[in-house]
């Protein structure tokens, strides 16, 4: 008797990657979109942004958070995507009373580039633990406690790392997205762009 079942290819975890980005993105227009930046615009809210386009995954072995030129950095193409986001916030009149950043230059450059504020380190919360698991809980834990202990009457806007906003969040940002959280149950609002 002949099998039937055809064969099928295990998708590698790029191509489960890449399927993941393309529905998040596909879900960032519509009712889901507004409903994301009304929750901003209300303020009272923490904002997670993952870093703006900085190609390349994780950072050389070389890497010195001390020392620029042992990072990824961000492309031309990332430093206008940073200062689109910052002109679309203040377009919409988001209001942020805090801008965070992890200690990786591409954040800080992204937390500089949109002009939304006085850019503060935050290392405890939102620093990569991409090549550093055993990091992993401390960090989540600390942004966790952020997000829940969050009163402004406006928004903390928190420039970080695709996994700080994952492991906290359980959404896989693209480069430049912004993740709305309400600190009631660390629950998210919505997400906008990327710009």
């Amino acid at each position: 008797m002949a099998d039937t079942r055809q064969e099928r290819a295990i998708p590698s975890r790029r191509q489960v990657l890449a399927g993941l980005g393309g529905l998040a993105l596909a879900g960032l227009t519509g009712p889901a979109r507004a409903d994301a930046l009304a929750a901003a615009k209300a303020g009272g809210h923490v904002i997670l942004m993952r870093h703006a386009i900085a190609p390349g995954t994780g950072d050389p072995g070389t890497f010195d958070v001390n020392d620029r030129t042992t990072q990824r950095i961000l492309s031309e193409e990332g430093r206008a995507q940073a200062r689109r986001t910052g002109r679309a916030l203040r377009a919409a009149g988001v209001p942020v009373d805090r801008v965070l950043t992890s200690q990786w230059w591409r954040c800080e450059e992204t937390a500089l580039l949109l002009d939304m504020g006085t850019v503060e380190p935050f290392p405890e919360a939102l620093n990569s633990f991409f090549r550093r698991p055993g990091e992993r809980d401390a960090r989540v834990a600390a942004l966790t406690g952020f997000i829940r202990g969050w009163r402004g009457a406006g928004n903390a806007l928190c420039v970080t790392h695709q996994v700080n906003i994952t492991g906290t969040t359980g959404v896989f940002p693209a480069s430049g997205e912004l993740v709305v959280v309400a600190p009631q149950g660390v629950a998210v609002a919505g997400r906008l762009g990327p710009y």
